[in-house]
């Protein structure tokens, strides 16, 4: 049966090519695209492989993950959920110095989820008023405290706000330099871009050395780079809608339910998906470069703050400043 993609329409083809450069602001085919996410959802794969061998888990990836959605990995009650959201913030907020030249001045918070929104609704960012009059806020779905695992809040936190949206906005409102429109905008493969990579950052402070919130945070990462594979899937390769789940399902470990509203929304909305894990692997890319020219001079707190002191910015626009800034620490005789 047809997918609903977008490549059985007529000129469906090159209207999804150009919904893939809109929302990853790169040059990149649906075809490249569908490439890298094969290719890190192998690198992926692995990785989970060697969690669930330092849990000494026997068994099948299903297994495992069934195992690690069980009772003993949730909360007892939204208060108990919301407190250990809480006490992972604390973990966080003394490692951000480490990693960033100039942190803004904006506090955030966390406050539970307006209770009409119900379990399913995720998690989300409200950023700080424009004249900083107040915090930016993590609204914590806590009504989820059944169905979402504790291995799943130190990734979730880091994504949404410390060091991943709060710091990015808040940081952004506060640069009185730039014009408004640059400080207040959002390009969902910079801003999502940024948050997915902010999440990876926890590895280097101990936020994951738990195998259990290990395995939460490359299920978070393997979601995003399976949405490579499935977005284009079933817009450009002539994929089914039940063989885009199925893949999912199958590779990522979520649960169906979930899964079917997700490609339904890569077929309502093809492209948006995309833009999470390119911006991800664009800002690693050009962390990577800046390393290898700059060496004994690169400055991961300085870089940091280099992709973001520019407010949000297509990924093409990013890399050339990127490439100026890293000239410029070259040139430097500071």
């Amino acid at each position: 049966p047809p997918s609903g993609g977008l490549a059985r329409y007529p000129g469906g083809a090159e209207v999804y090519a150009e919904r893939v450069r809109l929302n990853t602001t790169t040059n990149l085919t649906p075809q490249q695209v569908h490439d890298i996410g094969l290719r890190e959802m192998a690198r992926l794969r692995g990785e989970f492989a060697a969690v669930q061998k330092a849990m000494n888990f026997d068994g099948t990836f299903a297994q495992f993950v069934a195992h690690l959605n069980g009772p003993q990995y949730k909360f007892a009650s939204p208060e108990a959920m919301l407190e250990g959201y809480r006490s992972i913030a604390k973990r966080i907020d003394p490692e951000m110095p480490a990693l960033f030249a100039e942190l803004p001045r904006s506090p955030y918070g966390i406050r539970p989820m307006s209770s009409f929104l119900g379990p399913a609704a995720a998690d989300n960012y409200s950023p700080p008023p424009a004249d900083g009059s107040g915090p930016g806020w993590h609204n914590a779905n806590v009504l989820a405290y059944t169905r979402r695992p504790r291995w799943a809040l130190p990734t979730l936190l880091a994504h949404e706000t410390v060091p991943g949206h709060h710091l990015q906005s808040a940081r952004a409102r506060e640069i009185g330099k730039l014009p408004e429109f640059r400080r207040h905008g959002f390009y969902t493969a910079y801003g999502e871009g940024w948050a997915l990579y902010a999440e990876t950052l926890g590895n280097r402070f101990g936020l994951y050395d738990a195998p259990e919130d290990r395995f939460g945070h490359l299920q978070a990462q393997a979601f995003r780079a399976a949405r490579l594979v499935v977005d284009t899937g079933v817009n450009a390769l002539g994929w089914s809608r039940e063989q885009a789940i199925e893949y999912m399902v199958r590779e990522v470990g979520e649960s169906r339910l979930f899964v079917e509203s997700e490609v339904d929304r890569y077929l309502s909305n093809p492209g948006q998906a995309l833009a999470y894990m390119i911006g991800q692997l664009k800002i690693i890319e050009l962390r990577d470069r800046a390393q290898a020219k700059l060496g004994q001079r690169f400055d991961l707190r300085r870089f940091h703050n280099a992709v973001l002191d520019q407010g949000p910015l297509p990924l093409t626009l990013l890399e050339r400043y990127i490439d100026d800034w890293i000239a410029a620490q070259a040139g430097s005789t500071g």
